[in-house]
């Protein structure tokens, strides 16, 4: 694919690093540059802008000169968040550079919260938001009593701020998904006093833990509308023991046979619904995202139902082969 434009549109792909980092930073070298090459094949002139809040003036400067920014930021990472960052690309965007994706439309579909949101939708489940440690405390102990319990940060990546809470006689068992994590025991009492701090520092969401979690997880790589991959892989963060080693995450494009009803689903029917209910137009969706999904209880049918755990928005790094080609080609449509 390739787009004749009367001027190569310049496009920063924005990651953070330090002061090395941005001194050699090249789009073309490294885990981006597959997608590098995407922009330039279809007529994009790809650049690097390492950002670090030591230097968010020029990155600023730089970013206002550009006709598209792409960014892969985690909304946690070694102690630093987006929020230097946001405020820079809430003014970039309104001076008429598309960002992707936008503080605003992250805000909406990138937090633990869309799970609560969205839960009327075909790939909702049992689950609760807290926003505060009084409504934490006055409702979690009846329902971990009740089964085990997986608690969200509203923000966070990599595992971190999601753990698995069971009960088990007077003590509860919590296990965070972040790797390497131990599992502690606590008193009902001393937990809530703990995870309440959580819930008033931006919400915790509130989800059934999924028993069928050891038959993996599948996610569904997105550039706006359109399904461009897939990633699966068997989960063990937070299962039992019993349920064996886990395994990397396999990748395919868009027509693995596997996945064409969750495809269909995402495409027709859930993509659609979430925007409606966010209020976030077709067109600001993000350049690239993802949805992770486990498998719920089996339909009356027989079919596999499927159960949202986690929508990605803010670092998404399309591995499926047939990912960055996509990537370039909603650019093009959004800048022509």
């Amino acid at each position: 694919m390739s787009v004749s434009f009367s001027k190569p549109p310049r496009v920063a792909m924005v990651w953070r690093g330090d002061a090395a980092v941005r001194r050699l930073a090249d789009p073309f070298v490294g885990r981006l540059s597959e997608i590098a090459v995407a922009l330039a094949k279809a007529g994009f002139a790809p650049e690097a802008c390492v950002f670090d809040e030591t230097w968010a003036d020029q990155a600023r400067d730089q970013l206002l000169g550009v006709d598209a920014a792409l960014v892969w930021v985690n909304p946690i990472a070694a102690g630093q968040d987006r929020s230097v960052l946001d405020a820079l690309l809430v003014e970039v965007a309104n001076a008429g550079v598309l960002v992707s994706a936008r503080p605003d439309v992250i805000a909406k579909m990138g937090v633990k919260a869309v799970l609560h949101l969205t839960r009327h939708l075909g790939w909702g489940s049992d689950v609760d938001f807290y926003p505060d440690a009084m409504s934490f405390a006055a409702a979690f102990p009846a329902r971990v009593k009740a089964g085990p319990r997986v608690l969200k940060r509203n923000r966070g990546n990599d595992g971190i701020g999601v753990w698995k809470v069971e009960a088990i006689r007077d003590r509860l068992v919590v296990q965070e998904a972040h790797a390497g994590s131990a599992a502690v025991e606590l008193s009902m009492s001393r937990f809530l006093s703990a995870w309440g701090g959580y819930a008033d520092l931006g919400g915790l969401v509130d989800q059934a833990f999924q028993p069928r979690l050891p038959e993996g997880m599948t996610r569904c790589y997105m550039s706006g509308v359109r399904l461009v991959g897939f990633g699966h892989h068997m989960v063990r963060a937070l299962a039992q023991a019993e349920a064996g080693p886990g395994g990397p995450r396999l990748y395919s494009g868009p027509d693995d046979p596997r996945f064409q009803r969750l495809r269909s689903l995402m495409e027709t029917a859930w993509t659609p619904q979430m925007a409606r209910l966010l209020d976030i137009e077709s067109r600001d969706l993000p350049v690239i995202w993802d949805a992770d999904f486990l498998l719920g209880p089996r339909a009356a049918n027989g079919d596999d139902t499927y159960v949202l755990c986690e929508i990605n928005v803010s670092s998404v790094f399309p591995i499926p082969a047939e990912a960055p080609t996509e990537i370039a080609r909603t650019l093009v449509d959004r800048l022509q």
